[in-house]
């Protein structure tokens, strides 16, 4: 009697349905269903189980009325499952249809049946209640939803394959099972197979596929508040305005009034440009340039120690935009996480273009990173490094879920290969990409002397983020901020459960990116 499937519509004139709880003066209707829909498995529930389970737990009997009457049904517990395990029946779990094995402190929402009227087939009345039952398992926080479905369709193939082979070519939709079908349909998957599980089944010859949905949102135990992972992140860039600096103290002034800012609206992340120092080189040789950024390079380890301080005292996590790094005879691209509880950490760019590499000799890292902060794991990928996508999607596979690009462009052409990359990645990735770069112009200054920017945010394409998947963007070329929260609960509930699923669906059969540098 378990989970019946939804039968073939019939024209109605007009409808006017409602999802609601149950009560004791539906019984008539709902037995009407159950006599048709269970013909050969002793129809209805009699009055005083559907009393029990009315009494039991409301919350869980659901129904859909149509013009007041009820027209399809859905009976649910909750159950300790450790106490029944995989190879119970339905009598036991059911507790003869009188729930009396509800438990208000268990940890499984269990399906005891799902009925539509046949008058109300195609109609999907069945998806509808299935996604309140996941609802009302969310809302309960409890694991997940299992159930013990019926392969009435098992009837026609029982005297040439077992139920196991039967299953599988249900699961690969090569046989259609009118329940199972629906089931697997709707994001279950099949844990097991119990025999007996109801003997009156003939059409199941008395087996049934243990189903089971996973609740993503589950929490095995309340945190305490104060080490709780926040749900939504908010995210500060920086649109940073290159202008004439004389002096590493100019320059922090400037950072930290953007820090301030970002901070006075409690962002966890401000978010810098690369290169965004690139004023101090005005300090240096302009007739050699490599000359000059080694020049450069001397501030770094200053100003790095300053915005860490500044992480620290406005309580906002930094990304340091990049910067230059002289060691052992090598120039580098460098980044700077500076986390708001002191520490710092650095990502080197991998990736150096030949403009990097012709003027001014950079080389690039051989170590990609994702670190942990207090919101979650995170990614770092410096402007071209973006344009790799085995770079994210090895970063998005050790568990970070948002990406934080600091670029530096001169043209609108440069700037749209780091934009269209940077939403490919947070598709193909289901993450969050924050874009930022510089504007304005450095007279005078060899090699850096002209920007291009429009900030950005980039969410995954589905439809619980914009239609565009552009949480927001800045004015181009104008120096601004740009503060947008990210949820990150959304990037779990796609993944899981999105239109397409990108990371679920990668055919690791046939492919895989592998990481041969240094972890």
């Amino acid at each position: 009697m378990q989970e019946e499937s939804e039968p073939e519509r019939t024209e109605q004139d007009e409808h006017h349905l409602r999802l609601r709880n149950m009560v004791l003066e539906d019984y008539d209707d709902v037995a009407h269903i159950m006599d048709q829909v269970y013909p050969d498995m002793d129809g209805a529930w009699s009055r005083e189980q559907f009393a029990a389970q009315i009494n039991r737990f409301p919350e869980g009997q659901i129904c859909i009325e149509d013009n007041g009457r009820v027209v399809a049904g859905a009976i649910t517990l909750i159950v300790d499952y450790g106490r029944f395990g995989d190879k119970h029946t339905y009598e036991e779990i059911t507790g003869g249809g009188y729930l009396t094995t509800h438990d208000p402190n268990g940890d499984v929402l269990y399906g005891v049946d799902i009925f539509v009227d046949p008058e109300y087939r195609s109609m999907r009345l069945g998806r509808r209640l299935y996604d309140a039952r996941k609802e009302l398992c969310r809302r309960l926080n409890l694991r997940g939803i299992v159930a013990g479905g019926r392969i009435p369709g098992y009837t026609r193939h029982a005297d040439e394959m077992s139920p196991e082979a039967y299953i599988e070519l249900v699961k690969r939709r090569e046989i259609h099972d009118p329940i199972l079908s629906f089931q697997l349909a709707n994001d279950f998957h099949v844990r097991r197979i119990i025999t007996d599980y109801l003997p009156s089944d003939r059409d199941s010859y008395a087996y049934a596929t243990l189903v089971q949905w996973n609740n993503i949102f589950y929490e095995p135990k309340e945190q305490p508040l104060i080490t709780r992972r926040k749900a939504v992140v908010r995210v500060g860039t920086v649109q940073w305005q290159m202008r004439p600096m004389s002096s590493v103290d100019e320059l922090i002034d400037q950072v930290e009034f953007f820090v301030d800012a970002l901070a006075g609206y409690n962002a966890d992340f401000a978010l810098f440009p690369e290169f965004f120092n690139g004023p101090l080189l005005s300090l240096f040789n302009q007739e050699n340039p490599a000359e000059a950024i080694r020049g450069l390079a001397q501030y770094t380890e200053e100003i790095v120690d300053e915005m860490s301080r500044l992480a620290v005292s406005y309580n906002i996590n930094i990304i340091a935009g990049s910067m230059p790094v002289y060691q052992e005879q090598s120039l580098y691209n460098v980044s700077y996480l500076c986390r708001r509880d002191g520490t710092t950490d650095e990502q080197h760019k991998l990736h150096i273009t030949p403009d990097e590499r012709s003027y001014w000799g950079v080389r690039g890292g051989d170590e990609l990173k994702v670190f942990e902060t207090d919101i979650g794991k995170i990614g770092i990928l410096v402007c071209y490094d973006s344009e790799f996508p085995e770079l994210p999607r090895i970063l998005n596979q050790k568990g970070a879920r948002i990406l934080f690009v600091p670029y530096w462009v001169d043209t609108q052409t440069g700037y749209l290969r780091v934009r269209r990359c940077a939403q490919a990645r947070a598709i193909e990735n289901e993450c969050y990409v924050a874009i930022t770069g510089s504007v304005g112009n450095l007279p005078k200054v060899e090699n850096i002397d002209i920007q291009y920017s429009q900030s950005a945010v980039f969410s995954p394409a589905d439809f619980a983020f914009p239609h565009d998947a552009i949480v927001a963007e800045t004015t181009p070329n104008t120096e601004m901020t740009l503060i947008v929260d990210l949820d990150l609960d959304k990037l779990t509930e796609i993944r899981n459960e999105g239109s397409v699923r990108n990371y679920k669906d990668r055919r690791l059969d046939l492919y895989r990116i592998q990481w041969l540098g240094r972890d």
